[in-house]
């Protein structure tokens, strides 16, 4: 199950108590103060890992609380700090306050960690209170509350090609072809719900990463649909590529279809549509898309946007992989390795 949007509460350890206590052994009378400190409470963690993808984890455990720090002792025992609590979640994920609606992290590279909330500082026991005009103080201090929140954590899969196109398209056969990942592929629309990526090995030993959206419809911009659900993703990808079916089986111009999908990105987010982009004319096995391919090269002479002809199951996709390698490097924001 792919989930990219979760609700959980998170609770920080309370700090330990400090102790009031005095030293008393044989032969050493007034031995003075020797209560210890309490313990720090534990810190609940957020580390994004490139080992998961989704954040269906805490889609059925939604409460994460963190040990409180132990009680300060006599003869000056303190307190150690208390564990903190890592959850890991999926590079790309959002953390925001669910109260005020705050960012508080934005977690787009592996390793990075943020404390989204803080234990509490453990109290101070009665040695602490000693000078040279109070010799046997009696006070000490409780432990503080450590912080509680409720946070909204939202996935944007983060991939350095984003695979854009209608329904139908061809866009998860593309994907089957080019890297083990294995989307549902049937002669109907709508059967990707949700994002998958998949991993492209290249002939120098290098892999890029290739987002299978969900196919966009009219209106998506203005939540048509799963519009903004599937939108999203694709503000993370560094390179757009538009899969249109030049074959026209739905009754649409591929052109049309090139079209719209930019405008539709545009309408989303500024400036979406302006990434570097190729266009794979696809289905270019039937019969029908040799009259297509020709019309859309006409219409598009003047934009340089290449178009690379070819057929996701049939014909050798080499070409098309370089062309995307090529254009990764290129972008100054890419994470290809």
């Amino acid at each position: 199950m792919f989930v990219d949007k979760a609700r959980i509460t998170v609770k920080a350890g309370d700090g330990g108590n400090g102790c009031c206590s005095f030293r008393r052994e044989k032969f050493i009378p007034k031995g003075g103060p020797d209560g210890g400190d309490g313990g720090d409470g534990g810190n609940i963690i957020l580390e994004a890992v490139d080992s998961e993808q989704s954040l269906v984890d805490f889609l059925y455990t939604r409460h994460y609380t963190a040990d409180r720090g132990p009680h300060g002792k006599g003869k000056n025992m303190h307190g150690r700090k208390a564990d903190d609590v890592v959850l890991k979640v999926p590079l790309g994920t959002i953390v925001s306050d669910a109260d005020s609606n705050e960012v508080l992290a934005d977690l787009d590279s592996a390793g990075m960690r943020v404390v989204v909330a803080k234990g509490g500082r453990g109290g101070r026991g009665n040695t602490r209170f000693a000078s040279s005009t109070n010799r046997a103080p009696r006070q000490c201090e409780a432990g503080e509350e450590g912080e509680e929140r409720e946070l909204v954590l939202e996935l944007k899969t983060i991939a350095d090609v984003g695979l854009v196109g209608y329904p139908n398209a061809g866009k998860s056969t593309l994907l089957r072809a080019v890297s083990q990942a294995r989307p549902k592929v049937a002669p109907y629309p709508f059967t990707t719900l949700q994002p998958v990526v998949g991993v492209v090995e290249l002939e120098d030993f290098g892999r890029l990463t290739v987002a299978d959206i969900p196919g966009l419809i009219d209106g998506a911009h203005a939540n048509v649909g799963l519009g903004h659900a599937f939108l999203k993703h694709i503000e993370r990808t560094h390179v757009l590529l538009y899969v249109l079916d030049m074959a026209g089986i739905d009754g649409r111009k591929p052109y049309d279809d090139f079209i719209h999908l930019k405008r539709e990105l545009e309408l989303y987010m500024r400036g979406l549509s302006k990434r570097p982009a190729l266009i794979a004319a696809n289905k270019m096995d039937l019969p029908e898309s040799v009259e297509n391919l020709a019309e859309l090269r006409e219409k598009l002479a003047s934009d340089p946007i290449e178009i690379i002809p070819i057929s996701a199951d049939k014909i050798e996709l080499n070409g098309l992989i370089a062309k995307l390698a090529e254009k990764v490097r290129e972008s100054s924001k890419s994470i290809f390795y």
